[in-house]
């Protein structure tokens, strides 16, 4: 690394890592004022209103972090975001305005873990580095240092058995005897890796908290606004808990199998699992009530666009019917009951149409007789009166989960009826 920098032997650096890791727990537990800590936290805070799309690099984080792990799942593939050329280069722009940025939060975690600095301090250093930018991307682009650092861990430990350059790297970090000896790491690796799922999900809370609609929703919303004063709070405790988790690697790095002694680090690391995910859930009940509430006014929205609808005249019915059924072009939002197959709206045009709205708790008695209506009113279909289209139009509790049982009795319900159905219920 940098020459400036003083040559220090391994256990000294085990002790720092060590001290590092108990200041932290001390802090943690004794620290009672969290006022007084997150007033220096958002002292810090100085946004210059610069806007930027966090969630590419999120996905890139996740996917990193995902696979980072001491029994990978093969199984797991690239995000499609990364595959459109189009995001692609967009995203490769963003990289490189970001990467100066990324590096530097994870040289000063590395330093700080190996120096032993206070986790509180190190968290609050972090902050004084990126004080122009949003809460969230704060979040994300400290989340993205430390997945440069804990990927390039395991992946080391994931190839050096079949890579020279990566075998001789991986004996500089003592990994060989560290997965040698990784019965007794287990329980702490189990900790990283259950603290790092909590961090991601906490990310992707704050994060999705942005991409709400402002058309639909501000700060002036009860929900909201208690979200966004608590968002500080799990930023902190989550850029905090990176820090602990680069410690504990740090520490395994210098020390190697041999730091699997004490049981207390382990506990720590729990500890602040438990801590971010009451975070976690305090957050997601205020995200829960603001999608609700933008919810509510979509509604209020559709039924007063309908009712203009229905009040104007048409040359013929398509707007009225893509307005209940689906409003683009981009997919075939039917399905026709004779042949099965998917079909535009367009087999509908300058013809009644009757609508069949409901849940998928019909009666097969019900279906049945509409069933025996329909049939006969298809043999007499010269007559102007008969002329008309049905269309079942499935219509969805938004507190019921879309599961493989509600998809397979759908399926099954759909592929009865004779008459024209909506693809899906999300299409309507």
């Amino acid at each position: 690394m940098a020459s400036g920098l003083p040559l220090r032997h391994p256990a000294q650096g085990f002790n720092a890592s060590q001290q590092l890791i108990k200041s932290d727990r001390g802090g943690m537990l004794t620290m009672s004022d969290d006022n007084v800590m997150m007033k220096q936290i958002v002292g810090t805070h100085a946004p210059d209103g610069r806007e930027i799309d966090v969630k590419p690099l999120l996905h890139l984080v996740e996917d990193i972090l995902k696979r980072a792990t001491l029994q990978i799942d093969t199984s797991l593939t690239a995000h499609a975001e990364l595959e459109d050329t189009t995001h692609q280069v967009n995203f490769v722009s963003m990289i490189d305005a970001l990467s100066y940025t990324i590096d530097r939060i994870s040289c000063e975690i590395a330093y700080k873990a190996l120096g032993g600095t206070d986790a509180h301090a190190t968290t609050v250093s972090l902050c004084n580095l990126l004080p122009s930018y949003s809460w969230e991307a704060k979040l994300v682009l400290t989340m993205a240092a430390f997945a440069l650092n804990y990927g390039e861990f395991w992946l080391l430990a994931q190839i050096y058995s079949s890579n020279e350059l990566a075998k001789s790297m991986a004996i500089l970090k003592q990994l060989p005897s560290i997965i040698e000896h990784s019965g007794p790491l287990k329980a702490r690796f189990d900790a990283l890796n259950n603290l790092i799922k909590v961090m991601m999900d906490v990310t992707r809370c704050v994060v999705e908290f942005k991409d709400l609609p402002t058309s639909y929703i501000s700060q002036e919303v009860p929900a909201l606004s208690t979200a966004m004063t608590h968002i500080p709070t799990a930023v902190y405790w989550t850029m905090r808990s990176v820090v602990a988790c680069a410690a504990q690697i740090t520490a395994i790095t210098t020390m190697g199998h041999e730091f699997s002694i004490s049981t207390t680090d382990v506990w720590e690391l729990s500890t602040l699992a438990y801590k971010l995910n009451n975070i976690l859930e305090h957050l997601r009940k205020q995200l829960a009530a603001c999608y609700e509430y933008i919810d509510e006014k979509r509604n209020v929205e559709t039924f007063q666009m309908l009712k203009n609808l229905f009040e104007m005249i048409h040359i013929d019915n398509m707007k009225v019917l893509k307005a209940l059924i689906y409003a683009k072009d981009d997919i075939q939002p039917l399905i026709d009951g004779s042949s099965k197959k998917r079909v535009h709206l367009d087999v509908l045009r300058r013809k009644n149409v009757l609508l069949l709205i409901s849940g998928l708790d019909i009666l097969n008695d019900e279906l049945s007789i509409l069933e025996q209506i329909y049939n006969e009113s298809r043999h007499h279909g010269a007559r102007l009166d008969s002329q008309y289209e049905l269309v079942w139009v499935p219509i969805m509790d938004h507190s019921v989960q879309w599961s493989d049982t509600v998809n397979e009795k759908f399926k099954s319900m759909q592929s009865t009826m004779p008459w024209f159905t909506v693809h899906h219920p999300s299409s309507d």
